[in-house]
């Protein structure tokens, strides 16, 4: 099931520093994110291959995850944290903030037959 993971930050009268590396144990093959939402829910999929790491780097968003026991909501609202979704995470994006970008790397190329886009 999907976690939420404290990113590593340094902070000083300067402001702060998040580093994303070891976190996990894949490199990132794509990276994008979603930004100016329209307030649409996004996702609505699991994969057979891809996990990803999810940070919201500004402004806040909930994924609702689910997988063959049990569901979760995660708010996203810190760029200090991060969520790993499995690829057997069936996961939606939803109430995006106003301005809310959403980044998110992934373990695969983007692939269309790695989608599930079956709920369990």
């Amino acid at each position: 099931m999907a976690k939420i993971i404290k990113i590593p930050t340094f902070s000083d009268e300067r402001g702060d520093l998040s580093v994303i590396e070891k976190l996990v144990n894949f490199s990132f093959k794509r990276i994008y994110y979603i930004y100016n939402s329209d307030g649409s829910q996004r996702g609505g999929h699991r994969h057979k291959k891809t996990r990803q790491l999810l940070v919201c780097i500004h402004g806040s968003c909930d994924i609702f995850c689910e997988n063959k026991f049990e569901e979760v909501v995660f708010s996203l609202n810190s760029p200090k944290k991060c969520l790993l979704l499995e690829a057997e995470d069936w996961h939606t994006m939803s109430n995006f903030s106003k301005n809310c970008i959403l980044l998110v790397m992934a373990s695969e190329h983007y692939d269309m037959d790695d989608y599930i886009n079956e709920k369990y």
